[in-house]
């Protein structure tokens, strides 16, 4: 039995359907994502949905859908579904879907009377170019089957809506036809691999409702232009196969180019391979270099958000070619950014003050899956540099003190993670000295030292950085301890952010921490009793005035809730990390406990992977973007910690 395979009573039941997403992505920055019953629900869903960098840095979808319509002695059964004004859905094609199962390829199963029709959906590594192949498993007479392009030609953020602007020309091409609606798009190539009919029948489809976007209070309502449509006769037995891209391809290669794509796949049949699947999905290849994308629909590659999810996207999955091909891309942005001020035109947010120091925890997760040797020949010189652009106040807004103790200025802009902002201005001014920027500095020296202090030529130098940690210490414990047990957020001067966050389990979690054993183990208590939901941390314990659990409303109303209570399931890496730490391999059994609330949402919000946040009440209702990479790195990386300590469990008792 498939472990992601829908039935028939849930695909009809529109209200429990509609909710699910899923998502297929060419790892070069090309996706396609709608919903499990094709109807699209937001801007950002498409059949075909690409990067087009001689335009700008966002998605564009092409080809928003496309309707499939069955045609048996002169009837058509129209397969598609879309969303109308008045909350009206036509043409109703769910109510012959069968099966959805999404183990290998997403497969969907039709049924219209005696005809059985099912549809594959495959997108292409590295190209603009998605497949479709049909299959008809039984048929009683002869079949036909139409297809309907509806096209969109605009960013994935904007909507569109009937103009006389667009190019309406449908040229020839072999076995389909080719189109660009607009200037500066590139050409749109519908192809079928064997002989098609087209049929020139212009229409604008009007009024296309979006309800996610409605529900966000943001624009919602859409225009396509359907241009004509395909039509084909089909045996029973006889597989077709659909090709839209944005070059011309070989119609006589199809079926070799589905069948080889298929070769090396991850099947969904787990949890943990639903993630591994998930988090290859982030990858992205360009002739710049190799990134990881920080989530689907809307976000492109972000720096923090890349440097926590790398070790779980790569290393967690046994892919540690990756980990050092996007490493090294990010060690040359970051250089470039240090040494001459030039921005990545392709990381965003490589200017924050943390991000030397997400950069070397990243790099310690490598070395935790090496080796101390190997990772210092590899690393060893990239971890010292930017420590030492921390010490020479290299590092643009993160200032050395002689304290030993980091400080950033986040008042009038966000520099952490916590970065909502209205008109200008952080909600939560994080400023002075931050929680897990110390600790994250603690935790470079001490990774520093542990590279070096085996090395007799070094022994000047780690002792120096020995003393510089030892005074770092003592101030990080007088600065954010308090009488309460648990850490200030930030301290800024002589305000003190009382506010329980998840910050300080960062702190907590990290290899090398500023506190020892007992003092953990209160912020860990504290963590546990306010923050700890079976999705993630909440960003904001709930005994705060300002709690806001659910991200819902207007774009403002959003923007003020976002960081004030729903949780976030990457922040249960550290947490994990903390109770190893605390516990030891007796927190085993509870740890594994609390992944299955994220195994749970395999077949929820979008199927097989994880939503950037849930709610910090109950029932954790998913939100933001549909897949989010830090998310699925941190999850995959407590997985692999968790088969690992279960090693050394069994190891111990073998010797009992």
């Amino acid at each position: 039995m498939s472990y992601l395979k829908f039935d028939k009573n849930l695909m009809i039941n529109l209200e429990q359907s509609l909710p699910k997403e899923m998502l297929r992505t060419n790892k070069s920055g090309a996706y396609h994502c709608t919903t499990i019953v094709g109807c699209n629900t937001r801007k950002q869903h498409g059949l075909l949905v690409i990067p087009i960098p001689e335009m700008d840095d966002k998605a564009h979808v092409l080809l928003s859908s496309l309707d499939e319509t069955v045609i048996q002695h002169g009837a058509p059964f129209n397969l598609g579904l879309h969303q109308y004004a008045n909350d009206v859905f036509s043409p109703n094609g769910h109510k012959y879907i069968r099966q959805f199962d999404c183990e290998t390829v997403p497969t969907m199963t039709y049924r219209v009377g005696g005809v059985i029709l099912t549809k594959e959906k495959v997108f292409i590594s590295h190209e603009n170019r998605i497949l479709i192949k049909y299959t008809l498993v039984d048929a009683h007479s002869d079949t036909t089957l139409q297809f309907r392009p509806f096209l969109a030609f605009r960013n994935a953020n904007d909507l569109c809506v009937e103009n006389n602007a667009i190019n309406k020309e449908v040229r020839p091409v072999d076995n389909g036809v080719a189109t660009c609606l607009y200037n500066g798009y590139p050409e749109l190539f519908m192809q079928f691999n064997k002989e098609v009919k087209w049929v020139d029948d212009g229409h604008w489809y009007k009024d296309i409702i979006y309800y996610k976007d409605r529900d966000r209070g943001i624009p919602y309502r859409e225009d396509l232009w359907v241009p004509g449509y395909f039509e084909l006769p089909i045996r029973k037995g006889e597989s077709i196969i659909f090709s839209a891209s944005t070059y011309q391809a070989d119609p006589s290669k199809f079926e070799a180019t589905y069948a080889q794509e298929l070769i090396g796949r991850t099947s969904r049949t787990s949890f943990y391979n639903c993630l591994k699947n998930s988090a290859k999905q982030f990858y992205l290849r360009s002739p710049k270099g190799m990134y990881i994308m920080a989530g689907y629909p809307w976000y492109n590659v972000r720096g923090r958000d890349e440097l926590i999810a790398l070790p779980g996207c790569t290393l967690a999955i046994d892919h540690r070619d990756d980990y050092e091909a996007i490493m090294a891309t990010f060690l040359r942005a970051l250089r470039e950014y240090i040494d001459e001020g030039k921005r990545s035109d392709v990381i965003t947010e490589i200017d924050l003050p943390d991000i030397p120091l997400w950069t070397i925890w990243s790099i310690q997760q490598y070395r935790r899956q090496t080796g101390l040797n190997q990772c210092r020949e590899k690393y060893g010189e990239d971890v010292r540099r930017l420590v030492e652009d921390i010490r020479a106040d290299r590092v643009k807004n993160l200032k050395l003190n002689p304290s030993g103790l980091v400080s950033s200025e986040g008042e009038h802009s966000p520099v952490t993670w916590l970065s909502a902002s209205l008109g200008g201005r952080p909600i939560i001014p994080r400023t002075g000295y931050i929680v897990e920027f110390n600790a994250l500095w603690y935790n470079a020296l001490r990774f520093l030292i542990s590279l070096y202090e085996n090395v007799p030529e070094e022994g000047a130098y780690v002792a120096e950085l020995t003393e510089l940690a030892a005074k770092l210490k003592e101030s990080f414990v007088k600065t954010f301890l308090n009488d309460y047990g648990y850490l200030y957020d930030y301290v800024n001067g002589t305000y003190t952010d009382l506010e329980v966050r998840p910050n300080m389990v960062i702190a907590i979690g990290l290899e090398f921490s500023p506190l020892d054993r007992r003092q953990r183990k209160k912020v860990l208590d504290l963590a546990t009793r306010e923050l700890l939901t079976p999705k993630g941390l909440r960003s904001l314990s709930p005994k705060s005035y300002a709690y806001t659990p659910i991200y819902v409303g207007g774009p403002e109303e959003r923007e003020r809730a976002v960081h004030q209570g729903p949780a976030r399931p990457w922040l249960f890496g550290f947490y994990a990390d903390a109770y190893f730490k605390v516990f030891g391999v007796s927190g085993l059994g509870f740890i594994e406990r609390m992944l299955i609330g994220y195994e749970e949402e395999m077949a929820e919000g979008c199927i097989g992977s994880l939503s950037e946040m849930y709610d910090g009440n109950p029932p954790y209702t998913g939100r933001g973007a549909v897949s989010t990479a830090k998310n699925v790195g941190e999850i995959l990386r407590t997985i692999k910690n968790v088969k690992e300590l279960n090693k050394l469990q069994t190891i111990d008792q073998d010797y009992v």
